[in-house]
C-alpha cells in the first residue's frame, strides 16, 4: 500500500516510479494502438485506465462513459477498482476522486496493485515470496556466468553484468557476453537495456543505477513469457509435423493405389493387334513401364512404409495416440494391392514377344508384296497417258522419229516387266491363304495391277501404227519447207535491205549530196517489178504446204523448220516496201528544197556579218588609240569618250537584225557557212567586249578627274603621269608588267630595294594578279606628289568645332556642318563614355579613326 511509503522515501522514488511504470503502461497501451504521456494526468478520465485492465487480463470491462464531466470521469475509474477488486485484490485507502484529482501518490500505487496482480504475483519460487522469488530466479539463471553474484536489487547489479547475463541465458544471439567488461558497468547497463528495448520490447524504465527491481520484473515476465511461448510452439511444431506426415502418408497412399488401380487392367489384356507397329507400340509401352513408370512406385511403395514407421514411432515417443489411415489404405491393403499387380504383369512381355514373332512373320510377306507392287506402280505410273498422247499429230519430223525410237525401246521394257507382274499375284495368293488381316486391299491392288498390264498391251500397238502413219506425211511436207527455205531467205534480205535503205536517214549540206540521193532511189525503183514475180512464187510453195495438212487433218503447225521467214513476214514487209518507195521521194524532194532555202540564209547573214565584224574590230582600235594618245584636259577627253559609247549604243540595231538572221539558222540546223568566217558567238563576244572596252575607259577617266580633284593634282601632272605609264606599257594593252612598273620607277628617281619594291607591289597590285593598271599607277603617284587627309586632322578639326572638349554635342554639329553631313555624323558616331561625359556626348575621336580604317565603328 503506497500509504506506507514515507513522504521522504515516495519523493526519492516518485521519479524513478514515474518512468518506470509509464513505460510498463506504454509497453501493453502499444497493443491498443495508444499510449500515455502523463501518468497522473492521461488516467484521470478512467478511459485509458480501463483500456489498460482489458489489455493486460484479456477480458472486456462495462462500457465506458464519454462525457466529460466530473461524475463521468468518476464513474470509469469506479469500474477500473471495482474489476480490480474482483480480482481479489484489496485497494486500501485508494478512492476514485483522488484519481480523477489527479494525485500522483494515489495514482502510482493503483499502479502498483496492478503490477502486483497482473504481472508480480505469478512469481513463485519454491513457496516464497514475489521478491524473494524474483531473486532466486536471477541467482539460478546467472549461476553459470562469471564475475556474476546476484545477492540483492542492489549492489548486485551495479556492474551491469548482471542483466547481460538473465539476457545472454534465454537470448545468446543478442550478447556476445564473452566481450564484457566488468570495468565498464554504465556501458554493460546501457548495452543490456539498448538490447532489451530493441529486440525484447523492454522499455527503458531507468538510469544505469536507480529502479533495479522493477526493471528486473520487466525482463522476469517478458523472459518468461518468451519461454513459455517457445514451449507452445515446439509442442505444435511436433503435432504440425505429425499431422503433416499423415497427410502425406494419405496422399501418397491414394496415390499409388490409384496407379496400382489404373495399371492392373492394362497388364490383363492379351488382346492381339493386327500390325508390327502396333504390337511394338505395346512392348515399348510394357519396357517403359518397367524401366520409368514402376521404379519411381516401387520406390514410393517403400518409402510410404518407412514414412508409415516413422510417424508411428513419433508419435509413441510424443505421447500421442497410434496413426490410424483412412479404410482400405493400411500398408497391408497396399501390399495386396501391389501382389495383384505383379501377378498381372507375369506372362504379359512372353505373350507380347510371340505375338510379334508371328505377326513378323507374315508382315514380311505383306512387305514384299508391297515392294514389288509400288515398284511395278512407279514404272507403270503415267505409262497409259503417255501411250494416250496424240502428240505426234503436232510434232516435227524429226520429233516423229525420235517417238518411234522411244516407242521400240518402251516395248522392250515392258517385255521385260511380264515377270514381275506374275510374282505381284502369286505373293497375293499367298497373303490370302495365310488370312491375313488386310487381304481386301492386297487384292485390290493386285487385280488394278493386272487390268493396268493387258492395257498397256493393246495402246503400244495402237501407237505404233499411228506414229508410222505420221511419219509418211511429214517426210511430204519436209521436202516443200526446204524448197520454200533456200528461195525465202535471199529475198527477205533483200527487203530488208531495200527497207533500211529507203528508211536511212540522210544528212546533207549541200544541193549537190541531195541530188545525188535522188538518183540512186530512180535506179531502185526500176528492180521492183523482177522482185514481185519471185514473192508470187515462194508464196505458192507455202500454200503446197498448207493443202496437204489439211487434207489429211494434220494438227502440226505449218512453220518451216529450215526458216525464220514466215508468209506473213515476206507479205507485210512487200507492202512495207511498197509504202516507203513514195515516202522516200517526197523527204528527197523535201530536203532538195530545204537546201535552197538553206543556202539563201546562208548568203543573208554573211552579207551582214562581214559589214558588223569589221566595224567592230576598227571601233575597238579607235578606242585604244584614244585612251594612250588622248592629251588635254581631262574633260575633254570624256567629252570624246561619250561620243564614242553614243555611236556605239546606236549601232545596236545592226547587231539585232544579225542576231534574228542567225536565229533563222539555228532554226534550220545549218551549222557552217563558207561565204563568212565570223560566227554569231565571234559577233557577240567582238560586241561585248566594245561596249566593256568603252565603259572601262570612261570610268578611267572619271576615275581619274576625282583623284585629280580629291589630290590637287595639275592637269600637267596628270598628262606627265599618262606618259610616263604609256611609255612603259610596252605591250600597248593598258596594264605594265612588275618589270616595266619597277623600270617605271626608277626612271622617276626612286631608289628600290626588294622590301620597298615589294611594299609597293602590294599596294598597286593587292591582288597579286601579276599587272599594274593605270588606275592604281594614278592612285600611287597621288599618294607618294598630293597632301591627303589623316586621322590626326580630321580628329583636330572636330576638336576645334567641339571648343576643345573630348566629344561634340548634336546641336554643335547640326551649328557648325551643313544638314546632310551634320546628320551622318549624328548617325555613325558612338556614345562618348570617357572622363566628363555629359547626356547626348557622341564620341568624334573613335568616329574619325573609323573613316581612316583605324578601328571598328
Amino acid at each position: 500500500n503506497m500509504h506506507r511509503i514515507s513522504d521522504a522515501v515516495f519523493t526519492q522514488l516518485s521519479s524513478c516510479l514515474e518512468n518506470t511504470f509509464t513505460a510498463w503502461c506504454n509497453s501493453h497501451l502499444r497493443k491498443a494502438g495508444t499510449q500515455i504521456e502523463n501518468i497522473e494526468e492521461d488516467f484521470r478520465n478512467g478511459l485509458k485506465l480501463m483500456l489498460l485492465l482489458e489489455v493486460i487480463s484479456g477480458e472486456r470491462l462495462p462500457k465506458p462513459d464519454r462525457g466529460k464531466m466530473r461524475f463521468h470521469k468518476i464513474a470509469n475509474v469506479n469500474k477500473a477498482l471495482d474489476y480490480i477488486a474482483s480480482k481479489g485484490v484489496k485497494l486500501v485507502s485508494i478512492g476514485a476522486e483522488e484519481i480523477v484529482d489527479g494525485n500522483v501518490k494515489m495514482t502510482l500505487g493503483m499502479i502498483w496493485t496492478i503490477i502486483l496482480r497482473f504481472a508480480i504475483q505469478d512469481i513463485s519460487v519454491e513457496e516464497t515470496s514475489a521478491k524473494e522469488g524474483l531473486l532466486l530466479w536471477c541467482q539460478r539463471k546467472t549461476a553459470p556466468y562469471r564475475n556474476v553474484n546476484i545477492q540483492n536489487f542492489h549492489l548486485s547489479w551495479k556492474d551491469g553484468l548482471g542483466l547481460c547475463a538473465l539476457i545472454h541465458r534465454h537470448r545468446p544471439d543478442l550478447i556476445d557476453y564473452s566481450k564484457l567488461n566488468k570495468d565498464d558497468p554504465i556501458g554493460n547497463i546501457n548495452l543490456a537495456m539498448e538490447i532489451a528495448e530493441k529486440h525484447l520490447d523492454i522499455p527503458k524504465m531507468l538510469d544505469a543505477e536507480e529502479c533495479v527491481y522493477e526493471y528486473v520484473l520487466f525482463i522476469c515476465c517478458v523472459l518468461q513469457a518468451e519461454t513459455a511461448a517457445n514451449r507452445i510452439c515446439k509442442v505444435l511444431a511436433v503435432n504440425q509435423e505429425n499431422e503433416r506426415l499423415m497427410e502425406e502418408y494419405e496422399r501418397l497412399a491414394s496415390e499409388l493405389l490409384e496407379w496400382i488401380r489404373r495399371t492392373i487392367p492394362w497388364l490383363e489384356n492379351r488382346t492381339p493387334e493386327k500390325t508390327m507397329q502396333a504390337m511394338q507400340k505395346k512392348l515399348e509401352d510394357f519396357r517403359d513401364y518397367r524401366r520409368k513408370h514402376k521404379p519411381p512406385k516401387v520406390q514410393e511403395k517403400c518409402q510410404l512404409e518407412i514414412n508409415f514407421n516413422t510417424l508411428q514411432t513419433k508419435l509413441r515417443i510424443s505421447n500421442r495416440p497410434a496413426f490410424m489411415p483412412s479404410e482400405g489404405k493400411m500398408v497391408s491393403d497396399i501390399a495386396g494391392a501391389w501382389q495383384r499387380l505383379e501377378q498381372a504383369e507375369k506372362g504379359y512381355e512372353e505373350w507380347l514377344l510371340n505375338e510379334i514373332r508371328r505377326l513378323e512373320r507374315l508382315e514380311h510377306l505383306a512387305e514384299k508384296f508391297r515392294q514389288k507392287a509400288s515398284t511395278h506402280e512407279q514404272w507403270a505410273y503415267g505409262k497409259e497417258q503417255i501411250l494416250l498422247q496424240k502428240d505426234y499429230e503436232s510434232a516435227s519430223l524429226t520429233e516423229v522419229r525420235a517417238m518411234l525410237r522411244k516407242h521400240e525401246a518402251f516395248e522392250s521394257d515392258l517385255a521385260a516387266h511380264q515377270d514381275r507382274v506374275e510374282q505381284i499375284a502369286a505373293i497375293a495368293q499367298e497373303l490370302n491363304e495365310l488370312d491375313y488381316h488386310d487381304a481386301a486391299s492386297v487384292n485390290d491392288r493386285c487385280q488394278k495391277i493386272c487390268d493396268q498390264w493387258d492395257s498397256l498391251g493393246t495402246l503400244t500397238q495402237k501407237r505404233r501404227e499411228a506414229l508410222e502413219r505420221t511419219e509418211k506425211l511429214l517426210e511430204t511436207i519436209d521436202q516443200l519447207h526446204l524448197e520454200f527455205a533456200k528461195r525465202a531467205a535471199p529475198f527477205n534480205n533483200w527487203m530488208e535491205g531495200a527497207m533500211e535503205d529507203l528508211q536511212d536517214m540522210f544528212i546533207v549540206h549541200s544541193i549537190e549530196e541531195i541530188q545525188s540521193l535522188i538518183s540512186a532511189h530512180d535506179q531502185f525503183k526500176a528492180t521492183l517489178p523482177e522482185a514481185d514475180g519471185e514473192r508470187q512464187a515462194i508464196l505458192s510453195i507455202q500454200n503446197e504446204v498448207e493443202k496437204v495438212i489439211q487434207s489429211y487433218n494434220m494438227r502440226i503447225s505449218a512453220t518451216n523448220p529450215y526458216s525464220t521467214v514466215t508468209v506473213d513476214e515476206i507479205r507485210s514487209k512487200w507492202e512495207k516496201v511498197k509504202q516507203l518507195v513514195p515516202q522516200r521521194d517526197q523527204s528527197l524532194q523535201e530536203e532538195l528544197a530545204r537546201q535552197h532555202a538553206n543556202e539563201r540564209l546562208r548568203r543573208q547573214f554573211a552579207a551582214q556579218a562581214n559589214v558588223i565584224g569589221p566595224w567592230i574590230q576598227t571601233k575597238m582600235e579607235e578606242i585604244a588609240r584614244s585612251s594612250i594618245e588622248m592629251t588635254g584636259p581631262l574633260e575633254d577627253q570624256m567629252n570624246q569618250l561619250k561620243q564614242y559609247e553614243h555611236n556605239i549604243i546606236n549601232y545596236k540595231h545592226n547587231i539585232d537584225k544579225l542576231e534574228g538572221d542567225h536565229q533563222l539558222i539555228q532554226e534550220a540546223l545549218v551549222f557552217d557557212n563558207k561565204h563568212t568566217n565570223y560566227t554569231m558567238e565571234h559577233i557577240r563576244v567582238g560586241w561585248e567586249l566594245l561596249l566593256t572596252t568603252i565603259a572601262r575607259t570612261i570610268n578611267e577617266v572619271e576615275t581619274q578627274i576625282l583623284t585629280r580633284d580629291a589630290k590637287g593634282i595639275t592637269q600637267e601632272q596628270m598628262n606627265d603621269f599618262r606618259a610616263s605609264f604609256n611609255h612603259f606599257d610596252r605591250r600597248k594593252n593598258g596594264l605594265m608588267d612588275h618589270d616595266d612598273f619597277r623600270a617605271c620607277l626608277i626612271s622617276m628617281g626612286y631608289d628600290l630595294g626588294e622590301a620597298e619594291f615589294a611594299r609597293i607591289m602590294s599596294l598597286v597590285d593587292p591582288n597579286g594578279q601579276g599587272t599594274v593598271t593605270f588606275q592604281s599607277f594614278i592612285d600611287f603617284m597621288t599618294r607618294e606628289t598630293a597632301d591627303t587627309d589623316t586621322a590626326e586632322q580630321v580628329i583636330a578639326s572636330f576638336r576645334i568645332l567641339a571648343s576643345d572638349k573630348p566629344y561634340i554635342l548634336a546641336d554643335e554639329l547640326r551649328r557648325e556642318l551643313p544638314p546632310e553631313q551634320a546628320q551622318y555624323c549624328i548617325k555613325r558616331m558612338p556614345p562618348y563614355t570617357g572622363p566628363g561625359s555629359v547626356p547626348g556626348a557622341l564620341d568624334y575621336t573613335s568616329f574619325s579613326s573609323a573613316l581612316y580604317g583605324e578601328s571598328d565603328l
